[in-house]
């Protein structure tokens, strides 16, 4: 975990120092977090705004939606987790306790997944014999009133 968080930093030390010798702009910290966050967030918008868009229009939309939504937070939770346990000093702070917990996840939504699945083409074929059912009680009905 420790190495990571220590990659991420010199990345974006590295690009902070790119910025500076190739625009010539000194900016502080607020300056740069302003910019570079900001711009980050509004591609991030547009991105998640036309994919949702198009997620909208599937059949399961709300529960993709629920799950991106859920799967972010759970991945910010993790990370959360992970940084109290180096500030802490307790557990072990390692990336890999990251992953495994997302996987935790991911596991029992796939179970989730399969359930929901298996009842809804359940309940579709029970339905759809009780229709053909209902059709041929219809039409001895209507042969039978004919008869009369």
């Amino acid at each position: 975990m420790k190495d990571v968080i220590m990659l991420v930093t010199e990345i974006i030390n590295i690009l902070h120092d790119l910025l500076i010798e190739k625009f010539g702009v000194n900016m502080s910290d607020k300056d740069l977090h302003f910019w570079i966050i900001g711009i980050i967030g509004m591609i991030s918008f547009f991105m998640v705004f036309y994919s949702f868009k198009l997620i909208s229009k599937l059949k399961w939309h709300v529960s993709i939606l629920s799950f991106i939504y859920t799967f972010t937070m759970m991945v910010v939770l993790v990370f959360a987790i992970e940084i109290q346990q180096a500030i802490t000093n307790r557990g072990n702070k390692e990336f890999a306790d990251a992953v495994i917990g997302l996987w935790g996840f991911i596991v029992f939504f796939t179970v989730y997944t399969f359930l929901v699945i298996t009842i809804y083409f359940v309940s579709k074929i029970i339905k759809n014999s009780t229709y053909k059912k209902d059709i041929e009680y219809t039409k001895r009905t209507e042969r039978y009133n004919k008869q009369k």
